[in-house]
């Protein structure tokens, strides 16, 4: 039976297929979610070879749509099903994951047909979709066709297909990998189903990052097969190693010991997303398939397995990583302390090594902090004090060795503590500045000039010196004299381990920095530019605000306008987080 239906009259729907997303994978997850939502056992996704006209296939095995549940329920788009059948599917009991409404729908973000094929209860419907009769429909969506076809399928199995095709063609090809990459993140720890793109499940392998597969036949644990991923980026959820045994999951992601082992930071092993397989040990495994029995020769066995196969590959991610982000920050270290001894450098690396380790996981910006704070540490006399007390113990009695030992391992943070402290001080006295309504250029060029750590990373590591003063100096003297002088500009320019310059012209604090302003920067960095034409020059100005209709969202990319609030603000948030975590214990 042929007839035709109509969407029920929404604007949610003209908001929906004027939306875009980022990618048009995100839009292919809405309707694996649907299929979730719907009970499916298995969730296939095809996709089209690139430069082809093949569609985009979602097919499930779930519970399928009724012809009354079309039209009543799918082709409503303001409904929302949690507000009539609750925030769980029906059968299984799963928390819905489709988006209000609408989600269904995300498909026409990147074709211009969608075709709906469902089985329920022996019959298929089929209602085709298009998205240009939809747009040239403007508000009088209620009288765009939608053809629905009926027919009987008394053998077929449950379930939904949606295929889309006429891609959009502006849009780029979606990428299998890239498709099982969002999915691993939702779907990798859900138990009863299994999701399919092109052919091939989703596996801890289509986590981003180094994965390892090893294997071993052990005397009580028999055949066992170990894949993990360190995660890189964004972390997985429910880290740790999911158990299978005989294909069947044995409760929730654990650590089998891993969890135990100090020489691995709690950052680096809640990257960790893995799978053990074995089989035979259905002896073992508790009542509820909750776990294996706790005292059982067979867990002891994959513990000792895991611990094996894992730490050293932990180890050397580990090493590794640091080594980087030391190697980064070795030329901002040289240049802090090129006017102390030799010996001071060493030291000063080692510690700097451990506070790193401590913080081992923590973003860049934050370990950039970190890195400023004890390098100021570093550079005082009561750590290198410290040290000359060690090395008289070291020749005197044990207990006195001992104690000088435990004065080491307490004097970097407690020094770094009292270094964010002076920071915060120093933040209090610069909000003071700011609201004084005399204040002017020079004098925030003054109190920031050398603490540029208040701008955040990476331009805490940037520094001025004798001869780019000098520049700034000779040019503003020759274009700004006599006559202009007034206008002279409050300019600094610093320069950084890495490829390029940062111009900062500072403006009062009352100033409102305005898109005229901007232009007259990017002149002064392009005017310097001609004396120093080995790297970029970025600019970055600071004022009191961002005049209101200079929009950021056209300001160039080499340029930066920050309020003196605003950096302050963050640079008081990044200090109070560290004296939160940095605290000695006793």
């Amino acid at each position: 039976m042929r007839r035709t239906v109509h969407f029920a009259v929404s604007p949610r729907l003209t908001a929906l297929l004027g939306e875009t997303y980022r990618q048009t994978e995100a839009a292919l997850k809405e309707l694996v979610d649907n299929a979730w939502d719907a009970d499916a056992g298995n969730i296939w996704v095809t996709l089209p070879a690139p430069l082809t006209a093949e569609p985009i296939v979602v097919a499930d095995d779930g519970s399928g749509m009724s012809p009354h549940e079309i039209e009543s329920e799918y082709l409503d788009i303001a409904r929302d099903r949690r507000s009539t059948k609750g925030e769980y599917s029906i059968h299984l009991k799963r928390r819905i994951k489709g988006r209000k409404g609408i989600g269904k729908f995300a498909g026409l973000a990147a074709a211009r047909s969608m075709r709906i094929e469902s089985v329920c209860k022996g019959i298929r419907t089929v209602v085709d979709v298009d998205k240009g009769a939809i747009l040239n429909a403007s508000h009088d969506l209620e009288q765009v066709p939608l053809p629905l076809t009926e027919t009987e399928a008394s053998n077929a199995v449950n379930g939904t297909v949606i295929t889309l095709s006429n891609l959009d063609q502006a849009l780029n090809f979606p990428s299998a990998d890239k498709l099982r990459t969002l999915l691993i993140y939702e779907y990798g720890r859900e138990s009863g189903i299994k999701i399919y793109v092109n052919g091939r499940v989703l596996d801890v392998e289509d986590l981003p990052g180094e994965t390892e597969s090893t294997s071993a036949s052990l005397p009580n644990a028999g055949e066992v097969k170990i894949r993990f991923t360190i995660a890189e980026g964004k972390l997985p959820k429910h880290p740790g190693f999911l158990l299978r045994v005989g294909g069947k999951v044995v409760g929730r992601p654990q650590w089998f010991g891993l969890d135990k082992n100090q020489d691995i930071p709690d950052a680096l092993r809640k990257r960790v997303y893995g799978e053990i397989e074995v089989d035979g040990l259905d002896q073992v495994v508790t009542a509820d398939w909750g776990a294996l029995v706790e005292n059982s020769k067979a867990r002891e066995e994959i513990a000792h397995l895991v611990a094996e196969r894992t730490t050293t590959k932990l180890k050397s991610v580990f090493t590794r990583e640091m080594n980087l982000q030391q190697a980064r920050l070795k030329q901002e270290i040289a240049r802090r302390l090129q006017n102390l001894p030799e010996h001071r450098r060493a030291f000063t690396e080692t510690a700097l090594g451990k506070i790193l380790t401590r913080f081992y996981g923590e973003r860049q910006d934050r370990i950039d902090t970190i890195a400023s704070v004890i390098l100021d540490a570093m550079e005082r006399d009561e750590y290198w004090q410290v040290l000359r007390n060690i090395d008289e113990a070291r020749h005197g009695d044990v207990a006195n060795f001992a104690e000088a030992l435990h004065q080491f391992g307490l004097v970097e943070l407690t020094l770094m503590v009292e270094r964010a402290n002076g920071r915060l001080h120093f933040l209090s006295d610069l909000d003071a500045l700011l609201v004084n309504p005399s204040t002017i250029e020079i004098q925030m060029h003054k109190a920031i000039e050398h603490s540029l750590w208040i701008l955040g990373a990476p331009y805490h590591l940037m520094s001025s010196n004798a001869t780019l003063k000098g520049v700034v100096e000779r040019y503003t003297d020759k274009k700004y004299s006599g006559t202009r002088a007034a206008k002279r500009p409050d300019l600094l320019l610093n320069t950084d381990p890495g490829e390029a310059y940062l111009l900062i012209e500072f403006k009062r604090p009352t100033h409102p920095v305005s898109r005229a302003d901007e232009t007259q920067a990017q002149v002064y960095a392009d005017e310097l530019r001609e004396l120093l034409p080995a790297k970029p020059i970025h600019v970055a100005l600071i004022g009191g605000r961002r005049a209101a209709k200079s929009n950021p969202q056209n300001d160039p990319p080499n340029l930066k306008v920050w309020s003196y609030a605003d950096i302050i603000s963050r640079a008081r948030h990044e200090v109070q987080w560290l004296l939160s975590n940095a605290a000695p214990s006793h």
